[in-house]
């Protein structure tokens, strides 16, 4: 864990979003918190995640996302080399 974001109020936020309970209370919080590109921001690298965790092609992931090369490379990166939040959701999707 990167210890430059451990911070007394990064807690406070993330202890806020552990308490939402359902999409339409993640909708309400995150449209107070974040602004729509902000937000849209995070989906697009969550999915183009979800695409590198398929094996798909940076070709394919840019074509059917619009993500830009260098975000692709940056979530592949963090994949890669990260802290396994990613791995960490992807197992417990794949549980449900």
């Amino acid at each position: 864990m990167n210890q430059k974001i451990k911070t007394k109020a990064v807690d406070q936020l993330f202890e806020a979003i552990l308490t939402l309970e359902n999409l339409e209370e993640c909708y309400a919080f995150f449209e107070d918190v974040c602004t729509i590109n902000e937000l849209l921001s995070f989906a697009q690298r969550y999915e183009v995640a979800t695409m590198l965790n398929e094996n798909k092609t940076y070709l394919d992931i840019a074509e059917q996302t619009g993500a830009s090369t260098a975000t692709i490379s940056r979530v592949n990166r963090s994949l890669n080399y990260g802290c396994d939040g990613y791995s960490l959701v992807f197992e417990r999707l794949n549980k449900k």
